[in-house]
């Protein structure tokens, strides 16, 4: 950024600011008289502090010192944030949708040219993770991911819709499989003394419900759902890192330390942030600036938790092995 930017942005956020104070004070001190003297000054306090972020972001827009974008995956991934249970609506991950409106929001920034995704995520349910992917892929300019801690399952899906994957030396990276799970309490079931009674139209509307046995069929019929989303998962991968898909299979789904994961060619080089940075640098040809998008959430976003149990709810049976804890379906 140059010092023509530096001293512009300087100058819309000193005048707005000053601007502020000067209305602030003569509405809310001058013109109501010694009576709200005190909560004028108060309040004359808050619209600078509200004008100063207003006017930071002018600033941004007119003068904007970044050419890169920054967004981060960072914990389990989930359609919000949170998974039904005993307490709905709590927050325990990455809100997928939240991560698509970050990198959508940079594409549509004049001033950037890159991006890089910050993962540091065992995984995740299956469309929120492809959501992101999806995202990612489709910005328009180089992407670069890099893994922290851990890129695996639904993290590692994520990167092989970037142009180049990074790893630290000890991150952990891998796990390019899916897993399908259920509870089954049938026996318990029958020692409390309690039995299935079974409403319902279609042979496999209730495949994996807890209280019963699976069937041959019904076993078979779920092992397929799981070996449809691992194809699919190898050739997606495959098609992104431009690999084998045989080697991504003998990979079985393990995770790797990520100088092992770049002998097999799960990753592309070894670096901390400040090397990943280096690289988009030479991609770009120029000095970088990078700047980390932040999810823009309203009241109404933040309130919503308790909505999820809901939505859930309406897809018991058969279409739960893919969203609910009869039957976990997840990256």
């Amino acid at each position: 950024m140059s010092e023509t930017d530096d001293f512009g942005r300087f100058a819309v956020v000193a005048g707005v600011g000053v601007l502020a104070a000067l209305v602030g004070f003569v509405v809310f001190v001058v013109v109501p008289g010694s009576l709200a003297d005190l909560l004028g000054v108060l309040v004359t306090v808050g619209v600078v502090a509200v004008a100063g972020r207003a006017a930071t972001g002018l600033a941004d827009s007119v003068f904007p010192d970044y050419n890169v974008a920054e967004v981060a995956v960072e914990g389990p991934i989930t359609r919000d944030g949170s998974t039904p249970g005993p307490i709905p609506g709590g927050a325990i991950g990455v809100d997928a949708d939240d991560v698509v409106e970050q990198i959508e929001r940079a594409d549509d920034d004049d001033a950037v040219d890159a991006l890089l995704v910050k993962l540091d995520t065992p995984g995740g349910q299956v469309v929120p993770s492809d959501d992101i992917r999806n995202a990612a892929a489709a910005f328009d300019g180089p992407t670069v991911a890099y893994a922290t801690d851990t890129c695996a399952s639904g993290g590692y899906w994520i990167a092989s819709g970037c142009d180049e994957l990074w790893a630290r030396r000890a991150s952990i990276v891998g796990s390019i499989g899916v897993i399908g799970s259920r509870v089954n309490v049938s026996e318990l079931a029958d020692d409390l003394g309690i039995s299935y009674e079974r409403f319902a139209a279609g042979k496999y509307k209730d495949a994996g419900m807890p209280l019963k046995e699976l069937s041959a069929d019904e076993r078979e019929y779920l092992q397929g759902l799981i070996d449809g989303f691992y194809d699919d998962f190898v050739e997606r991968v495959a098609e992104g890192r431009d690999m084998d898909p045989d080697a991504i299979r003998e990979t079985e789904a393990r995770v790797f330390l990520g100088e092992d994961a770049h002998e097999r060619g799960l990753v592309d080089d070894i670096g901390d942030r400040d090397d990943v940075t280096d690289r988009v640098e030479d991609r770009l040809g120029e000095p970088v600036s990078v700047r980390e998008f932040e999810p823009e959430k309203g009241l109404t976003a933040r309130l919503r938790g308790g909505a999820t149990a809901v939505a859930y709810a309406a897809g018991a049976g058969a279409a739960s092995v893919l969203t609910d804890d009869e039957f976990d379906l997840r990256f």
